[in-house]
């Protein structure tokens, strides 16, 4: 029986055993996907916290259900270990790890390359390594490959290697990892129909069979910076319509009335989350590398990268008009840390550089979010408001609204603010505005 064969028969029959490297927003939901699907599953994490709390069957995902996770666990179908030793024990591993800009907003990597470097030490023959973590296209081929190569074992020979980009939106109540379609790129038919056979014994939708890893790599690329463009676009919209006093929200819903040739986007403070604020550095970055200049892409990325200033600029202006008060000196109550609504998560959110610009600006900084009570940014940790008070929201001189939760009683800050700044726009359906401007 071929390697091939051999791997297809091991899925359907579920004797395969999973690993996945990186336990957070995009590991550990695959993870228990797979588990639930049948195959026997181990995380692997670098963090102890993160371990110790997977094999305590202790959820800390939010798209994760914490009563599968618990099962799952005592079950036996899942575990997670810092000891990489034990991909010698697993026939197909996912590598979700993170995919971060460094100082000088260029890829780095070190993840991936040292996830490859310890899978390559455990590395056997007949097994399946995909990478799910965002990238620049060429990465499967140009790092990983030479990576898994070392350990003496040949691609498509002896191991089978494929890209297959993260899809997770954090939040989204209907589109999880379970039901939302794949993608997958392999390096040669074989690979890609062993991957694909086993991503179909996991999710229930569709797996879309890309011709190499490179098509699949630009795919999200894509993806991502489809919507960091719009955004910028809408975003620049914001400002001129904001000096021509044409109201762009009521715009917008003028515009999403067409069936056909139009998708609404909305201004914001800016762009947050691990994907759409960085892939289009990505793109960019290797672009460079053939000589191309992302002109459009780039414009777009500067629009989006200064909005928190702009908004802040806002918040100041509005202060002084309505309240003939500096920004230095006043207290600033801010509405949401979370990159979006529903969330905790606030990895690259733009209300945290509202903040410090607000905080640069002289301006007493107060915020409160119900999914979000601390948060770390540079070594540092934040705390803030335990509970959204009457009291809290009068004791403000201005409320910026930078996160659109639902939870929130913005009925009764409407009705206690002196001045409500409003990015989001979540103020809509409230009657009486003559205390609030949105962006």
């Amino acid at each position: 029986m071929s390697m091939k064969e051999e791997l297809l028969r091991k899925i359907a029959d579920r004797s395969i055993v999973a690993g996945v490297v990186g336990l957070g927003y995009v590991g550990l939901p695959l993870a228990v996907e797979k588990a639930k699907a049948g195959f026997k599953t181990i995380g692997f994490d670098m963090q102890p916290g993160k371990v110790d709390m997977v094999n305590a069957g202790k959820n800390y995902i939010g798209d994760v259900v914490s009563s599968d996770l618990a099962q799952l666990v005592a079950e036996g179908m899942l575990s997670a270990t810092s000891d990489f030793s034990f991909i010698r024990s697993v026939d197909f591993v996912a590598i979700c790890v993170p995919t971060p800009l460094d100082e000088h907003q260029q890829p780095d990597i070190s993840y991936v390359r040292s996830s490859a470097e310890s899978i390559a030490k455990y590395l056997h023959r007949g097994m399946m390594v995909v990478l799910e973590s965002t990238t620049y296209p060429g990465t499967t081929e140009e790092l990983l490959k030479p990576i898994l190569e070392s350990s003496g074992l040949k691609c498509s020979e002896d191991f089978y290697l494929g890209f297959s980009p993260e899809r997770v939106d954090p939040g989204n109540a209907l589109y999880k990892t379970k039901n939302t379609p794949k993608v997958v790129g392999g390096l040669g038919a074989d690979a890609s129909d062993v991957i694909c056979a086993m991503y179909e014994a996991v999710l229930q939708n569709k797996v879309f069979r890309a011709s190499s890893p490179a098509v699949a790599e630009m795919t999200k690329i894509l993806e991502n910076t489809y919507r960091n463009v719009n955004i910028g676009l809408i975003n620049e919209l914001a400002m001129l319509c904001h000096r021509m006093r044409i109201p762009l929200w009521e715009v917008i819903d003028a515009a999403a009335t067409k069936p056909f040739g139009f998708t609404p986007f909305y201004p914001g403070p800016g762009l947050g989350g691990h994907c759409i604020p960085l892939d289009p550095y990505y793109l960019s970055w290797k672009a460079r590398e053939y000589g191309f200049h992302t002109s459009m892409i780039e414009s777009s990325m500067m629009v989006n990268d200064r909005m928190p200033e702009y908004c802040v600029g806002r918040a100041a202006d509005l202060l002084s008009r309505r309240a003939r008060r500096a920004l230095n000196g006043a207290k600033v109550l801010v509405l949401g840390v979370a990159y979006k609504g529903g969330i905790d998560d606030y990895r690259e959110s733009p209300a945290i550089r509202v903040i410090e610009k607000l905080r640069e600006e002289g301006a007493e900084v107060v915020f409160y979010d119900p999914y979000v009570p601390v948060y770390r940014k540079n070594g540092k940790e934040f705390s803030g408001a335990g509970e959204l008070t009457p009291e809290l929201v009068a004791s403000a001189d201005m409320v910026i609204i930078t996160t659109a939760h639902k939870n929130v009683d913005y009925d009764m800050v409407q009705r206690h603010a002196k001045i409500i700044f409003d990015t989001k726009n979540v103020t809509k359906d409230l009657r009486d505005r003559s205390n609030i401007e949105v962006l």
